[in-house]
């Protein structure tokens, strides 16, 4: 007897140890996708709000976890009717050594309710305040986000409505089914961006910046989905190796991830016969949505189905939502984490595995019930705290903000500071107005040195570098620009709808001529840069007064 008692602690002992390191390290994983929330917004906003998304998704992590740990832990077990639990008991706040352990559990939770609040902020991209976006974060990380968790995971309120339990594995829709209806809810309360509509409501496409920052986040999502879906699973449980639901989910989760990028990559062929990258990539995440909710319950056909609806779905929806109810969500929030997640988990009844449903309609009228109860929470919590904001003036930034882009108004950054205004300090002497420099010019640097200027085809540029050898051309700059002349627009692809590209990618070289005749030079572009169509360019010939050598000091002809 005395043997069997200490064998049995060991095990369970061995248990506890396993589980606690295994939550641990999925929490540490599921934190990662933060860094994929950050890249993927950053990709699909445009470059002036950059630093103002990264800055909100910093934001949601350290304000929220810190939120949620003085007071959303708390709601959520007030709220399941369980009273106060870590970081306090019935004597207040705790905080001793013993203690420790139970925050193995609060971390775990704490990931997940911060990936719920991290979504919003890609709907409301662009024109948000950061401050009303912070609180936003604050509210839902203490009181929006733990009412569901109190309701559903910790509670069983659901089971006393309909007769059986609410199935949400790993939050399909307790997480990212919250995080994506109050991304809907938020975005139509702020409204759109200025020129999204016309004024007879028509679309006008907004591209992202960074179709490789979008694709990149997607992947960092879906390698940190495993430690949301797998990571739910146990590794022990009453002594036992728990690898057949380990493996259940982990099957489940890759084959609906696949079968969401298929699903939205070929509803885009079909409507656009192109297939869209970025259908693609939010198609992918629809899938892992999809599936969250029931990955280890689903059959291996349900969890293909589940993941193909799901990427199906999302260009529907998104283009509903756009076309028809005129929101703007700028990175398909709605679409990937709020339609997606409540198909999945009403899905689940339907394709179950053998022998887990007693009960369809049972099964299906619970999982209704869920879903009802949390969007109605979601919409009338989020549509206060935002219509508050609306009413005090503090929800949307100025339209002349707005225009300029958050991340020099509401932060005073470029996120690509290059491409801006210059660095250099107009204390120098030197004019920036286009005026003449306050120095005496030397008679022998008038016509005699020219800048021959022209702008060129992309990949005719290898051609026109050899001719300027071959023309003995002193000096060469290329730069890559954007130009419109007498080529033809084109039109682009964001999301599967075309917008017009009026602006050409084009290179353009500056040469400087001093000894060189200069019909030579323009004489070798014109010949190597020629294609014979519209869009070959144009070259340009201007005199330049002066010219200095920096290391030398020399000026005029001598100095190019």
């Amino acid at each position: 007897m005395y043997e069997t008692t200490v064998l049995q602690v060991g095990v369970d002992t061995f248990e506890t140890t396993i589980n606690n390191v295994w939550y641990l390290l999925v929490s540490f994983l599921i934190f990662f996708m933060h860094a994929g929330f950050a890249m993927l917004e950053a990709g699909q906003v445009r470059s002036k709000n950059v630093a103002n998304q990264l800055t909100k998704n910093l934001l949601t992590w350290s304000v929220g976890v810190m939120v949620f740990f003085l007071i959303g832990i708390g709601i959520d077990g007030l709220v399941a009717g369980n009273g106060l639990t870590l970081p306090y008991d019935a004597n207040g706040f705790i905080d001793t050594i013993d203690a420790g352990e139970g925050y193995i559990g609060w971390l775990y939770s704490a990931v997940f309710a911060m990936t719920a609040a991290t979504i919003v902020s890609g709907a409301v991209a662009g024109r948000a305040k950061l401050r009303a976006y912070v609180g936003y974060t604050f509210l839902l990380a203490a009181v929006i986000y733990p009412v569901v968790t109190g309701i559903t995971w910790t509670g069983e309120y659901v089971a006393e409505i309909a007769g059986t339990g609410f199935q949400d594995f790993a939050g399909g829709m307790v997480v990212h089914g919250v995080g994506g209806i109050a991304g809907l809810t938020a975005a139509w309360m702020l409204g759109p961006r200025m020129d999204k509509y016309d004024e007879n409501g028509r679309v006008n496409v907004l591209p992202g910046h960074s179709m490789t920052f979008a694709v990149l986040g997607t992947l960092i999502l879906a390698f940190g989905w495993y430690g949301f879906n797998v990571g739910t699973a146990a590794v022990m449980d009453d002594g036992a190796y728990m690898g057949g639901a380990l493996g259940r989910v982990a099957m489940t989760t890759t084959v609906a991830m696949a079968m969401g990028a298929v699903g939205a990559g070929a509803v885009a062929l079909w409507r656009n016969g192109k297939v869209d990258t970025l259908y693609v990539a939010n198609g992918l995440l629809a899938g892992l949505v999809g599936i969250t909710a029931i990955p280890n319950k689903a059959a291996w056909w349900g969890a293909l189905l589940v993941g193909l609806l799901a990427g199906i779905q999302l260009p529907i929806v998104f283009e509903f939502v756009e076309n028809r109810l005129k929101i703007d969500d700028v990175c398909a929030v709605f679409p990937v984490h709020g339609s997606a997640g409540v198909l999945g988990t009403l899905l689940f009844p339907f394709v179950a595995a053998p022998g887990v449903v007693d009960s369809i309609p049972e099964a299906f009228l619970a999982q209704v019930v869920g879903v009802t109860v949390i969007t109605i929470w979601t919409v009338v919590a989020t549509g206060a705290v935002w219509g508050a904001f609306k009413a005090l003036g503090q929800a949307r930034v100025t339209p002349e903000h707005e225009r300029d882009g958050l991340d020099i108004s509401e932060h005073g950054v470029e996120t690509y500071p290059e491409f801006g205004q210059s660095n250099i300090s107009t204390d120098s002497g030197v004019a920036t107005d286009g005026g003449v420099p306050a120095y005496d010019l030397r008679t022998d640097g008038g016509a005699a040195i020219e800048m021959v200027t022209a702008v060129i085809r992309p990949d005719r540029l290898g051609d026109v570098k050899h001719a300027l050898a071959e023309a003995d051309a002193p000096s060469l700059t290329v730069t890559n620009v954007s130009g419109r002349g007498s080529q033809e627009a084109m039109t682009g692809q964001w999301r599967g709808e075309e917008y017009v590209i009026d602006l050409h990618q084009k290179v353009k070289i500056e040469c400087v001529v001093a000894d060189t005749p200069t019909e030579d030079v323009v004489d070798a572009i014109r010949e190597a840069a020629s294609t014979g169509e519209p869009g070959d360019g144009k070259i340009f010939i201007m005199a330049v007064d002066d010219a200095i050598e920096i290391q030398s000091g020399e000026r005029g002809p001598s100095a190019v």
